[in-house]
């Protein structure tokens, strides 16, 4: 799978492709049968697959702020789709001039003429274009039009009530990592490659693997984690913090993991941190001697919840 940052860069407009378009946030379930269905579409008709996504999220580009909480990241997307089997992510920067484009221009351009889409899937409730003018029965018009087939997918329910990235963003705020789960379909992970931090974890005898979060987290707080990469075949346990660090004056908001009985460098490295359960809030500490106290205690907690869970630290 390629992620590209722009519908040239796809290089499709030769052979065609068939697309999906949406922010696809955490590919629950709901968009897992969106892939599903787009994956099918592309075999029977000997196309690559598509999944086009925007950032940053329209919604903080039209707020000007933070906006919603995510719940991924471009990275943490581009490997859940991946593994969904997909063939091509376009990732596209939201910006005034994407924010301007009239949604036939939007369809004319940028998914006929530089794509060549043969079929286009969206979602029961997809609205696209300038003041959000687009919808389905645009898309069947344009498509009647310009060549390709558009197909719409129901929504899908869990206990009655419609799976969507906000449902899932309210579980993982409360904590209910649990629910989350079922909901996704797998654990809630992030994807990151880990980088240098303060250092002050080693100094404590924590040593941790950093990981810089660019956008709002969908939670914060510290964890039970299990964390996988490339090389490793059987995953490590540890225990994260997700947040700032008031403690230590952090502005940036940073996911902290420290693995156990692990000591190995991992700098540069791309590592996948499933998130098992939630041990406690972040919080600020008065020293960094009561700071390291409950790291301690954190850590202890999370062997325990490792071990409940039948899993060998």
């Amino acid at each position: 799978m390629k992620l590209v940052r722009s519908v040239e860069s796809a290089d499709v407009k030769n052979t065609g492709c068939v697309l999906t378009i949406g922010n696809f946030d955490a590919v629950h379930k709901g968009h897992q049968q969106i892939l599903d269905r787009l994956n099918a579409h592309g075999q029977a008709l000997g196309l690559p697959t598509i999944v086009m996504t925007f950032d940053p999220h329209p919604e903080e580009y039209f707020v000007k702020s933070d906006g919603a909480s995510r719940l991924t990241d471009t990275g943490t997307r581009f490997f859940a789709l991946q593994e969904a089997g997909i063939d091509l992510m376009v990732s596209l920067r939201f910006n005034r001039q994407l924010a301007e484009t009239t949604a036939e221009e939007f369809v004319s351009e940028k998914l006929v003429k530089q794509l060549g889409v043969r079929l286009i899937l969206v979602g029961d409730d997809f609205r696209f274009g300038k003041d959000r003018q687009g919808d389905f029965s645009v898309l069947q018009r344009l498509g009647r039009e310009l060549g390709f087939t558009v197909e719409d997918t129901n929504t899908v329910l869990a206990d009655g009530e419609r799976i969507s990235s906000t449902r899932i963003r309210h579980l993982l705020e409360a904590g209910d990592l649990a629910a989350a789960e079922q909901l996704l379909g797998r654990p809630y992970n992030l994807v990151g490659r880990v980088i240098y931090g303060q250092q002050l974890g080693r100094q404590w005898g924590f040593p941790t693997l950093n990981l810089a979060i660019h956008h709002k987290p969908a939670l914060t707080g510290v964890f039970a984690v299990k964390v996988k990469w490339k090389s490793k075949q059987q995953p490590v346990f540890g225990v994260a913090n997700l947040g700032k660090r008031p403690t230590v004056g952090g502005l940036q908001t940073l996911l902290e993991v420290h693995l156990f009985d692990f000591d190995d460098s991992l700098y540069g490295r791309r590592i996948c941190v499933e998130f098992v359960e939630k041990i406690r809030g972040e919080q600020k500490f008065e020293s960094f001697d009561a700071l390291k106290a409950q790291i301690t205690k954190d850590a202890d907690r999370a062997r325990e919840i490792v071990a409940s869970r039948g899993e060998k630290v």
